[in-house]
């Protein structure tokens, strides 16, 4: 496979996936699309090969999730908004959600969890490798975070 070949692979394989990282994070698909578009370069310019598909989808996620943070603490990011700006955002799809806005509503501690549990599939071991946490501690944070979702939509989940 050739080097374009392999980025066009890249790109259809992860895009999905770090945009729902991005949005989830920063609330904002222009955002979303700029972590995405850093995170792809990053992916397409590693020299080092992956041990395995599921050592580059960890890698992809830790990356994306890395850039979002690392924005949320930039200086740009601290400016205020116009409503009129605020109100237009969507999500990655064009879709806004119930169940979206409650996980965005999270803390970081919760929602980190939550989102690669619920919507990434990646089971506790696997987030306690991705994020550096301990298994107990992201099975308490999911189990936390399932109770604030339940006590802010009602009903079970």
């Amino acid at each position: 496979m050739d080097a374009r070949d392999e980025a066009s692979r890249l790109v259809e394989t992860y895009t999905p996936l770090i945009m729902r990282i991005g949005y989830t994070y920063l609330h904002s698909r222009e955002d979303a699309e700029d972590i995405c578009q850093e995170t792809l370069l990053k992916l397409v310019r590693r020299g080092e090969p992956f041990a395995d598909e599921e050592h580059e989808k960890a890698w992809v996620v830790r990356v994306a999730i890395n850039g979002c943070k690392d924005l949320l603490k930039s200086a740009a990011r601290q400016r205020s908004v116009g409503l009129e700006e605020e109100s237009v955002k969507s999500t990655p799809d064009g879709e806004t959600s119930d169940i979206l806005g409650a996980v965005q509503a999270l803390p970081e501690t919760y929602r980190e969890p939550i989102f690669l549990h619920y919507c990434e599939g990646y089971k506790i071991a696997e987030i306690a490798r991705i994020t550096g946490k301990s298994k107990h501690a992201i099975a308490k944070n999911l189990s936390r975070g399932r109770a604030m979702l339940r006590k802010t939509l009602g009903g079970d989940l």
